[in-house]
């Protein structure tokens, strides 16, 4: 059985912080994650940051994360931090929740 590191296949958790609600954010980042080929999640949180979850290959996980860097127009990004995780193949598309 091929291990998820030998697959190229990964699992990132991110918390965007900044102005990121209110400026089409999260459909962007949904847009994003479609292109990339992305599986998992985008929402909004209560701190005023966005939360996304996302399952892929480590290449487009890794543009995700430099597309978060920089967001909407207009959007003012202050921080983008990502935790790596083991891949575990439970979602189907990318969604807003």
């Amino acid at each position: 059985m091929t291990t998820q590191k030998q697959s190229g296949r990964a699992r990132l958790h991110l918390i965007v912080s900044g102005r990121v609600q209110g400026v089409g954010f999260r459909f962007s980042a949904c847009d994003e994650a479609k292109n990339l080929a992305l599986a998992g999640w985008v929402r909004n949180i209560p701190s005023d940051e966005v939360e996304i979850v996302a399952e892929g290959s480590r290449e487009s996980l890794q543009m995700l994360v430099a597309w978060a860097h920089l967001g909407t127009p207009s959007a003012h990004v202050t921080e983008v931090r990502e935790d790596w995780l083991d891949f575990t193949g439970e979602f189907t598309e990318f969604r807003i929740r």
